[in-house]
């Protein structure tokens, strides 16, 4: 929905809107995912962060498990007025005593006193009053001291996303979400929905794989109760995504045909990069490696056929089986299995047996 806003006390934007659930978190479809400020410097961070501000976004998710994202977050936010923009961070702690020190942490390095949501990091079961970990207890307390204005949960896996929406105990879920995504997922934002809860949608672009930011951004225009936060650590990506904001692409035919070709391309076994298969004990860098069919020919690089990118595949020769990524992976997936496959694949590449395109022709 499309509604004249007033934000920052600025400028008044007309803006595409969603609120989450029964938080009272009103924001614009455009959500800032911090993960990606790592990988810059502190002064591009803050520019980033402040371009976005300035041009109507009020809603910023990090994590403690994002490096220096939260000391970035608290850089670029240093002089401006509190109320008027949100915080999200998430904790991975096991038990209450962890998860308290990660918040006194996070608050810290935020500069701030609060966070208005905090979000249990994609535990591997569905904290509850009572389980034995301290954690939902401990979550309770520092909302009652005024410490955590939300209490929110991620999740990669179906079963613990479900039992967070039915335990009632969760003001939002944040999940991987994009137009490649199934029946399954959708029925998750639909329980969302029912209940009150807001839906925060990570990964719209798939880790990396969907390329077409105007298919995404009104994908996600069709979900009333969906806040898309997308990661964001270039100028010329966060003026895209701003753009859509004020002026919501429309799901015409031309978009329509574009997610109908990626989800006949992409639907199935693949990798979606979020890296809780990681570290390999054989230094196999399985979230890059287990998806390189696909991101060489929808994103492709000079990188993944260089040097660096030859050493990175040729160690899935290495691989023993042990089992221990699969142990790990939310989706189940068989990853040496789909390593082998991205292996033969790349080297038919290097070969030249299989024809694609890149940057620049960096083949030895």
């Amino acid at each position: 929905m499309k509604k004249k806003v007033l934000y920052h006390g600025t400028k008044e934007m007309f803006m595409d809107k969603v609120t989450l659930g029964n938080t009272g978190i009103t924001v614009c479809r455009n959500g800032f995912g911090a993960l990606p400020i790592q990988r810059i410097s502190k002064e591009d961070a803050a520019y980033i962060v402040r371009l976005a501000y300035k041009g109507g976004v009020s809603f910023f998710d990090t994590a403690r498990a994002y490096s220096d994202s939260e000391e970035k977050l608290g850089y670029a936010f240093e002089g401006i007025p509190r109320n008027s923009y949100y915080l999200a961070t998430k904790t991975a702690a096991e038990n209450g005593d962890d998860l308290r020190n990660d918040l006194e942490t996070s608050l810290s390095l935020l500069k701030t006193d609060y966070v208005d949501i905090y979000q249990f990091h994609n535990p591997s079961f569905c904290p509850k009053r009572g389980d034995g970990s301290g954690l939902y207890e401990a979550m309770e307390e520092a909302k009652r001291e005024g410490k955590v204005r939300h209490i929110g949960i991620t999740a990669h896996r179906l079963g613990v996303a479900r039992e967070a929406i039915e335990s009632g105990l969760y003001e939002t879920l944040q999940f991987p979400f994009s137009y490649i995504s199934g029946e399954k997922e959708m029925e998750l934002v639909e329980m969302c929905r029912e209940r009150g809860m807001g839906f925060i949608a990570m990964k719209g672009l798939a880790g990396g794989l969907l390329n077409n930011s105007k298919a995404s951004y009104a994908f996600m225009s069709q979900f009333d109760s969906v806040l898309p936060i997308w990661g964001v650590q270039r100028e010329k990506e966060m003026l895209e995504w701003l753009s859509y904001s004020e002026n919501p692409p429309v799901m015409d035919e031309e978009l329509k045909a574009i997610i109908e070709k990626d989800r006949k391309e992409l639907r199935g076994e693949f990798c979606r990069g979020c890296g809780y298969c990681m570290p390999c004990p054989m230094g196999i860098q399985i979230s890059e490696c287990a998806r390189m069919i696909q991101m060489i020919r929808r994103a492709p690089s000079s990188f993944q056929l260089g040097k660096e990118g030859q050493e990175m595949m040729a160690a899935i020769q290495n691989c023993v089986k042990c089992g221990k990524c699969m142990d790990k992976c939310p989706y189940s997936l068989p990853i040496p299995t789909l390593l082998e496959k991205n292996l033969k694949d790349y080297q038919d590449i290097l070969s030249g047996r299989i024809n694609v395109s890149v940057t620049e022709d960096v083949r030895n």
